[in-house]
C-alpha cells in the first residue's frame, strides 16, 4: 500500500482495527498522515498495533452497549473531533458457520449486536462530532463494511448475512436522512478476503482464490477520496 498525502490531518476512527481489513486500513491511513484512533477487544493486539502504526489504540467491544459512549468520548477526545468513521468490526455469529436451524439464539444476537446495533450506536454517539466536521467544511463520512452475504442467501452464513443485510439498508436510510447535515454514508463490500474471520468461518477454504485485505483497503480509500474531495486537508488540518 502506498501512503497518500491527501489524508494528512484527517481524523479517522476504525473499529476492528487489529486484524484483517481493519488493520490494513489503520496502517494505510496512519502512513498517509491521518490522525487515527482504532478500536478492538484484545489488549495485547491493541497495544501491538498502536506501537507499530502510531495510531491511538482503544480497547472496547462495539457489541457492548455500555462501551459505546466511553469509546465515543475517547475517540473525539484523542482526535479533537471526527471526519471519518469506518464501522469494520464484525462477528460471524457461529464459527465455524452453521445452518440457521443449528445456530443458537445467542449467536444470532451476538452477530446483530456487533454488525448492526453496534455501528448504529457508535454512529449515533459520534453524530454530533461528524456534524461539526461537516459544518467546518472538512467533510464527514461514515463507511460501513458490508458483504455479498448481505444480498445473496448463502447457506450457513445466516446470522452474519442477516446482520450485514440490516447494516446495508441502515446505511442507505441514514445516507438519505443525514445529507442535509452534510454527512454522507457509504456501504462497501470488500469481497472475499484472506482474513482471520474468513478462516474461522470456513477453516478448510481454498485461500488461493481470496483477495488481500491490503488491496481491499486501497480500493476503499479510493472510494472515500472520490466521494469526499473536501477531505484533501493541509498538514495543519484546515481545509485546503
Amino acid at each position: 500500500m502506498q501512503p497518500d498525502s491527501d489524508f494528512r490531518g484527517l481524523r479517522v476512527a476504525i473499529t476492528g482495527g487489529t486484524s484483517g481489513l481493519g488493520l490494513a486500513l489503520v496502517r494505510l491511513f496512519s502512513a498517509a498522515g491521518a490522525q487515527v484512533a482504532f478500536v478492538a477487544r484484545g489488549v495485547e493486539a491493541v497495544e501491538r498495533t498502536a506501537q507499530e502504526t502510531g495510531a491511538i489504540g482503544l480497547v472496547g467491544d462495539v457489541g457492548d452497549k455500555q462501551a459505546i459512549y466511553p469509546l465515543a468520548l475517547q475517540i473525539t477526545g484523542h482526535l479533537g473531533g471526527l471526519d471519518l468513521l469506518i464501522n469494520n468490526a464484525s462477528d460471524l455469529g457461529s464459527a465455524p458457520l452453521a445452518l440457521l436451524a443449528d445456530t443458537e439464539c445467542e449467536q444470532l444476537e451476538r452477530a446483530l449486536a456487533v454488525n448492526l446495533v453496534g455501528p448504529f450506536r457508535l454512529t449515533k454517539a459520534l453524530f454530533g462530532a461528524l456534524s461539526a466536521a461537516a459544518r467546518e467544511g472538512r467533510g464527514a463520512l461514515v463507511v460501513n463494511i458490508s458483504s455479498d452475504a448481505a444480498v445473496e442467501a448463502y447457506a450457513t452464513w445466516g446470522a452474519y448475512g442477516a446482520s450485514k443485510a440490516g447494516l446495508r439498508h441502515l446505511t442507505a436510510i441514514w445516507d438519505a436522512e443525514a445529507r442535509e447535515a452534510g454527512i454522507r454514508f457509504l456501504s462497501v463490500d470488500p469481497g472475499d478476503m484472506d482474513t482471520p474471520l474468513h478462516r474461522a468461518a470456513v477453516p478448510d477454504a481454498d485461500l488461493s482464490g481470496l483477495g488481500s485485505p491490503e488491496d481491499a483497503a486501497v480500493e476503499i480509500v479510493g472510494k472515500i477520496r472520490a466521494l469526499l474531495p473536501t477531505l484533501r486537508l493541509a498538514e495543519s488540518g484546515a481545509p485546503s
